[in-house]
């Protein structure tokens, strides 16, 4: 890890959070895709060494007054933009904040901070959820999914020295599947039970909800917590391949009838079967 970059200071890098040109000729390298972060950092710090002293100690009174505020700002920034406005993130100030945090052996008051920060924020997103009438739960969670998810990538790279040092070397874990898991405990948890029955009754009318919106809600549930498909198996195995058990040759008539009377169903709702196009063929000939 060995001291903090010299060559970062005097260069902004900006995370570019979308919605205007940012097109510059300027020094600031505009980084679209915070995916990438994580190969920048690590194509200029070495992480094979262990952290080193800065020879300005962080006091704990500097955390809380400078360091801690400062991040929470970029947090925040990187939490609720709005994805139509052009917001840029100085990445290389706060990755020299988590730096110095780490080095500086703060690095568990840092986590606890992250962890309660971002907690706090998914509580107040499952709060609206609760307040979303049923007809948009599925569509409204799945953009705070997708929103949180996409914020990730630009947190945990940033906070890599954290990961590294900390959350992998002391605890054991990684900082996404930590923060994934706060998902899943402060909003998935809490609306599960009422998206299930939306999201069944929604897949048995095609086209009801989007079927992208119905692929990301029903794969975003199970990437948190598999054991959730065991609610809805037949929902679930219609967007996750092999999630089913492989079939058995006694069962085969039972999967039969079952195919037919989807097949009546979908023909009472106006939907034809079998296969249109040759009968089409047929009445042109």
């Amino acid at each position: 890890m060995g001291e903090e970059p010299e060559t970062q200071r005097g260069k902004v890098w900006t995370v570019d959070l979308g919605g205007a040109d940012s097109s510059s000729d300027s020094s600031e390298a505009s980084e679209t895709d915070c995916t990438a972060l994580t190969a920048t950092a690590e194509g200029k710090f070495a992480l094979d060494s262990t952290p080193k002293l800065l020879l300005n100690a962080l006091t704990l009174e500097d955390y809380r007054k400078n360091h801690w505020p400062n991040l929470e700002k970029a947090i925040d920034r990187l939490l609720l933009h709005n994805p139509t406005e052009h917001i840029s993130v100085s990445y290389a100030q706060i990755y020299s904040y988590v730096y110095k945090c780490v080095c500086q052996q703060h690095s568990e008051l840092l986590y606890n901070d992250l962890t309660a920060k971002i907690a706090n924020h998914l509580q107040q997103v499952s709060t609206s959820l609760q307040a979303s009438p049923p007809e948009f739960l599925i569509e409204n969670f799945n953009i705070a999914y997708t929103q949180y998810a996409a914020s990730l990538q630009c947190i945990v790279p940033v906070f890599m020295y954290l990961n590294k040092f900390y959350i992998e070397s002391k605890l054991n874990r990684d900082l996404r599947e930590e923060l994934m898991k706060l998902f899943a405990d402060h909003v998935a948890e809490k609306h599960v039970n009422e998206l299930m029955p939306l999201l069944i009754t929604a897949n048995s009318m095609p086209f009801h909800v989007q079927p992208s919106t119905m692929a990301g809600v029903v794969k975003g549930l199970y990437s948190l917590r598999p054991e959730w498909a065991l609610l809805a198996p037949a929902l679930f195995s219609g967007f996750i391949p092999q999630i089913n058990p492989p079939a058995l040759e006694s069962l085969l008539p039972d999967y039969a009838a079952h195919d037919q009377k989807l097949q009546l169903e979908l023909s009472m709702k106006g939907f034809p079967r079998g296969d249109q196009s040759r009968k089409r063929a047929n009445d042109d000939s």
